[in-house]
């Protein structure tokens, strides 16, 4: 019988380029993070600038838009109800 040691084989990892790789993907991260937060600011800024410039603020257009809608819908009710009872009234006849 041969008794030969059989080699266990092991991974060498480079603990510098890991450490290398860790401290630039966080660098990134934060970079990418200071980049959203500016784009963001600006895009804030364009839509209060546009809302302080309308000659209806936002507000009050959302209530003329539902006033008039109850008013739509009061009419078209009233419409039907009264096609409604002339119909009913015309084959009561």
């Amino acid at each position: 019988m041969n008794n030969h040691h059989q080699s266990q084989r092991t991974i060498e990892i480079d603990t510098r380029l890991v450490t290398t790789g860790a401290v630039l993907t966080a660098a990134g991260a934060v970079v990418a993070c200071v980049g959203m937060t500016i784009a963001a600011s600006a895009v804030l800024a364009a839509g209060r600038r546009l809302i302080r410039e309308m000659d209806v603020p936002p507000a009050q257009q959302a209530a003329m838009k539902w006033r008039q809608t109850k008013e739509a819908s009061r009419a078209g009710m009233q419409a039907w109800q009264s096609t409604s009872d002339a119909q009913n009234g015309s084959s009561a006849r």
